[in-house]
């Protein structure tokens, strides 16, 4: 026989299980009338009180904002702006890497002795493209 006890405390987790479960979707996600767009109003900046609040911190932002120099023409950044290309071209040279030229002369090749006349072939030295590290070459070559 079980003891009265563990029937009684299976009983109370089952209600208080069931006793979570319960509850409406309104009272869990309240609706308070807005439509979605009235939320991404509110909150992008568009009208609303959300709205004005962006509004006057983008207005502030542009108060404190000063130009790049001291005549106030701006500067081109474009010389030390940082870019894919001028990142891996400027800091990780290509090493050398020669091609070799190689003449292979005629011969007989496969299982019936086909001839195969003379040609000349072209394959780089090192097998991989080498980089170097920044600051390791600098000199073209």
């Amino acid at each position: 026989m079980r003891p009265i006890w563990t029937n009684r405390l299976g009983l109370l987790v089952s209600v208080a299980l069931l006793a979570g479960c319960a509850t409406t979707k309104e009272k869990l996600l309240p609706h308070n009338g807005n439509s979605m767009l009235d939320v991404w109003n509110q909150e992008s900046g568009g009208s609303g009180a959300g709205g004005q609040a962006a509004r006057q911190l983008f207005d502030a932002r542009q108060q404190l904002r000063r130009p790049l120099s001291e005549s106030g023409v701006a500067i081109d950044g474009s010389a030390y702006t940082r870019t894919a290309q001028n990142e891996i071209y400027r800091q990780f040279h290509r090493l050398p890497n020669p091609d070799l030229v190689m003449y292979v002369y005629p011969h007989l090749a496969g299982t019936d002795p086909v001839p195969v006349p003379g040609y000349s072939t072209v394959f780089p030295l090192y097998q991989r493209v080498q980089y170097a590290l920044p600051g390791e070459r600098v000199e073209a070559y």
